[in-house]
């Protein structure tokens, strides 16, 4: 059925007044801005100061602050008067989350009467009776001057909006003012409902040698509220956060609009953090995305790598097989430093492109980042390679001691053929976890110790051919 007040569905956050506030409610809107700052950290958290001037009355007020944002975290709100702090406080504070919907409103008229709007189907004629709203749990019960009914048999009509029900996100503030005067105040909370993340583009040379690397971030505001011609700033970092035991009420969430351009973003260190600021005010429409321009750098030095890992459960025990057309993953690294890059990149997703023979990028692979400084390494998985595999067996394996919980010697042998079907040699990187004190009796090829259980050898396997590492390998446990 139809409620003929339909009201959008919007989060209020009310403040009751003690006795002896002013009665009249200052409501303040967006035309009172002066300036708003938004600092958007990871997890799902943001900081917001909204600057306004309000003109306040002498003694105390009652402030409706409209336009906050819906996922508000009340206990951080924190008012401050910029013009006259001598002599201003706040009186208190309290949170009402009723959302105003058209069931809301029913909800608030139980033990009210309202009026009970029927059409006929056929003349178009309107019929009105007043009905007492007895219940509105699982549905709706009315009563009638002659009966009871249960439904809604027809359009309600409300005499109007409960003083608890907002049409927009407000606070509601009791506060006490030192003078009757246009006053500079600003309100900082922390809000959910703004994210960002980070996001790159990378595209490789024909030789797989370099390159070029764009950085973008995406927001998203689904708070509730619009954020007009906000200074916006990002943190990158992991801030430590206080888990909620109780989490508060959510708006309700619509589908995104596109992603919406903006300029790029200045970077400095922060505590043991990293701010990216933007270069200019932006708007943060609500349920949007917007993406922000990071960086770009291009002819990048990369190197790519086979690599082949092993295990350790075999050099404990007889196997045989451990594998036919083994995958051999692939790997791209390069710097983050110098004149190209050299900047802290914010944890995401980098996706990787090559252009094929008509010069069409394709889609190559991607790979997620951690927050990586300035002069550290980048190291991306893309894949498994298609044309280098690997086949292993273990083709010997000895105990030679140990017969109780200690003192344990495997003696075992393994071959690796690895199969390069390019038309270009390649180098396959094969790395064996080895398990306790470990020593290599025999090899075919040279091995380096990476670590204290890790033996890597670099295995050159030509063009359309093929290499067969073999090695010797005793273990002590």
């Amino acid at each position: 059925m139809r409620l003929s007040l339909i009201l959008p569905g919007l989060l209020a956050f009310v403040v009751a007044l003690p006795a002896g506030a002013a009665d009249t409610e200052l409501a303040s809107s967006l035309a009172d801005q002066r300036e708003l700052a938004v600092t958007i950290y990871n997890e799902n958290l943001a900081l917001v100061k909204d600057a306004r001037r309000i003109k306040l009355e002498r003694d105390d007020n009652r402030l409706a602050w409209r336009d906050v944002s819906a996922r508000i975290r009340p206990e951080t709100a924190l008012l401050r008067n910029l013009s006259h702090p001598e002599g201003f406080w706040l009186i208190e504070q309290n949170f009402d989350f009723d959302l105003l919907t058209p069931q809301k409103l029913l909800d608030k008229y139980v033990g009210q009467e309202v009026r009970v709007i029927k059409t006929h189907p056929t003349t178009g004629a309107e019929t009105q009776e007043t009905a007492k709203v007895l219940a509105t749990n699982s549905g709706t019960v009315l009563q009638f001057s002659d009966r009871i009914e249960t439904g809604v048999p027809g359009r309600l009509a409300f005499k109007d909006v409960p003083a608890t029900l907002r049409d927009r996100p407000t606070l509601v503030i009791s506060l006490h003012s030192p003078a009757a005067a246009a006053q500079n105040l600003e309100l900082s909370y922390l809000t959910g409902g703004l994210a960002w993340k980070a996001d790159y583009i990378a595209e490789l040379s024909p030789k797989d040698d370099k390159l070029d690397l764009n950085g973008w971030v995406t927001l998203t505001n689904t708070s509730g509220t619009r954020y007009q011609n906000a200074k916006l700033q990002l943190v990158a970092g992991d801030v430590n956060r206080v888990r909620e035991e109780n989490a508060f009420a959510q708006a309700p969430r619509q589908l995104l609009q596109a992603p919406a351009p903006a300029p790029k973003m200045a970077e400095e260190s922060l505590f043991e953090y990293h701010l990216y600021t933007l270069d200019r005010p932006t708007t943060l429409a609500d349920q949007q995305t917007k993406q922000v321009a990071l960086l770009t750098a291009s002819g990048v030095p990369v190197s790519k790598e086979f690599v082949l890992r092993g295990a350790d459960y075999y050099y404990r025990s007889a196997y045989g097989e451990l594998g036919q057309k083994m995958k051999v993953g692939v790997y791209v690294e390069f710097d983050n430093a110098g004149a190209k890059l050299g900047i802290p990149l914010p944890k995401g997703v980098v996706r990787v492109y090559k252009k094929d023979g008509a010069g069409n990028a394709q889609f190559v692979g991607e790979d997620r980042i951690d927050h990586t400084p300035k002069n550290e390494k980048v190291r991306l998985k893309l894949g498994e390679a298609f044309d280098v595999t690997a086949d292993k067996k273990q083709t010997d394996f000895q105990k030679l001691g140990g017969f109780g919980k200690y003192n344990y010697v495997f003696e075992s042998a393994y071959r690796i053929e690895l199969k390069n079907a390019k038309n270009e040699a390649a180098t396959v990187k094969i790395v064996e976890p080895l398990p306790g004190d470990w020593e290599i009796l025999e090899e075919s090829h040279p091995h380096q110790k990476e670590a204290a259980n890790t033996s890597v050898w670099r295995v050159q396997v030509p063009a359309n051919g093929k290499t067969v590492l073999t090695y010797r390998a005793k273990v002590r446990y």
